[in-house]
């Protein structure tokens, strides 16, 4: 059985998180309820930061916002001192409304529109990642008609895919995102932004992938990239302060897999781009990264209730729960794999193997397939480990189901951070063609 974090058995032989026991969190805020470590939280956050300063390398560690955003988490990464991610105008407008300080907040998106830029502008936005030509083309025609200057990264596509421990070198033309080193685009990009007397260009930005075990495609990427500043130096005296390497550190869904530490990816990102800069003469730029799921991932459990079963001889045993794809879409999307414990019961030993069901009317609701369990019962409470990133953000209403609540636990204390979805809430932007509506 794999723990982490703040995770342990206590004496009634319940799973407990922060101090809390997660059999009482269920009774309290009722199931489906997404339950965040936030010491764990921390923990990786000044993994990574902390990590930063010892070297004494001028840095930004900006949370990817899209694994995970809400008012409370963004408040956390305030509290944090790292710099926020954003890709929309709903997590800037979220962003804001947390009090966070916008000088610290980068805006990504492959298709920012006018009205997202202008509010970007308008609340002094520290960093706009910008994507494409047509982009770079609208900011500066809404920056001159604000009157307001803008800081950018210029997204670029190194030809680097990484996921996991599978590395493949393409000219990566065929994506959506970036403009593509190889091909001159990003040269002309540049060109164009260094000309632009609104925009100020501060350097580069990069993303190879996600679930990433080692640190190889994040040097191969820099290598790339410098490679292609040296040149960009001698033809247009150009050299960016900032090189942002983006995110993608992979986090232990299951046994099989073996993600290192924080300190780590960073240390050898430190010392890939010390030695670029030193063989190119280039000064060291400040180094930027984007962790996500690698901060908020591990720190989350969905914690379920135990329904209905279904036994097929000689096939399988299903036991259905009060959640499944509404909250935790991954595994229908990517096939995502996890592990659980009934967290009623967490030290008996597995009787069965059953496969875990959700609710909703699609034959693909399956949460985890063949999942070794003592013999469950209605209304045990099913904790699944490492939900935090990519399950409530992409938590969903198919079937009309509510979202489930958000809880932060910490020291003994918990704090509901998310209220849960109610029926009435899933009618509150609905209209009735009649009056014929019951409230």
């Amino acid at each position: 059985m794999f723990f982490h974090g703040t995770m342990k058995v206590n004496e009634k032989g319940h799973l407990e998180v922060g101090g809390m026991d997660t059999v009482d969190l269920a009774g309290q805020f009722g199931t489906p309820l997404y339950v965040y470590d936030v010491a764990l939280i921390r923990d990786r956050a000044r993994g990574f930061k902390q990590t930063f300063d010892k070297l004494g390398i001028e840095a930004q560690v900006a949370y990817a916002s899209k694994a995970f955003s809400t008012v409370a988490m963004v408040q956390l990464v305030d509290e944090e001192g790292l710099s926020l991610d954003v890709v929309s105008g709903g997590e800037l407008y979220t962003a804001l409304a947390a009090d966070f300080p916008p000088e610290r907040i980068h805006f990504h998106g492959n298709n920012k529109s006018r009205e997202e830029l202008a509010m970007a502008l308008k609340n002094g936005v520290g960093c706009i990642v910008v994507d494409n030509f047509y982009e770079l083309e609208l900011l500066e025609e809404i920056c001159e008609s604000l009157a307001a200057k803008t800081k950018i990264l210029l997204r670029v596509t190194p030809g680097i895919e990484a996921h996991t421990h599978d590395y493949i070198l393409t000219g990566q033309e065929d994506s959506k995102f970036g403009f593509d080193l190889q091909n001159g685009q990003a040269e002309t990009a540049l060109q164009k932004a260094l000309n632009s007397s609104w925009i100020e260009t501060l350097g580069l930005h990069c993303h190879i992938g996600s679930q990433i075990f080692d640190t190889t495609g994040f040097i191969l990427a820099a290598k790339k990239i410098f490679e292609k500043m040296a040149e960009w130096k001698e033809k247009h005296a150009y050299e960016p302060k900032v090189l942002n390497l983006g995110g993608g550190f992979g986090i232990r869904y299951t046994e099989d897999d073996d993600p290192i530490q924080a300190s780590q990816y960073v240390e050898e990102i430190i010392g890939e781009v010390k030695k670029q800069a030193e063989h190119y003469s280039m000064n060291m730029p400040e180094i930027w990264i984007e962790p996500g799921r690698s901060l908020v991932g591990d720190a989350g459990t969905t914690l379920y209730q135990t329904g209905s079963r279904k036994e097929v001889p000689n096939v399988r045993n299903y036991l259905a729960v009060d959640g499944g794809m509404s909250d935790n879409i991954r595994p229908a999307l990517y096939q995502a794999k996890y592990e659980a414990v009934l967290a009623n019961r967490a030290l008996d030993k597995p009787e069965e193997t059953v496969s875990i069901a959700g609710k909703c009317c699609e034959s693909g609701d399956m949460l985890i397939w063949d999942l070794p369990l003592p013999k469950a019962g209605e209304k045990d409470i099913l904790a699944v480990f490492c939900t935090g990133a990519y399950g409530y953000s992409m938590a969903n209403n198919y079937n009309r189901i509510p979202r489930p609540p958000v809880v932060f636990v910490e020291n003994g204390e918990s704090k509901l951070v998310v209220k849960r979805e109610t029926y009435e809430d899933l009618l509150r932007l609905d209209l009735p063609i009649n009056e014929k509506i019951k409230n």
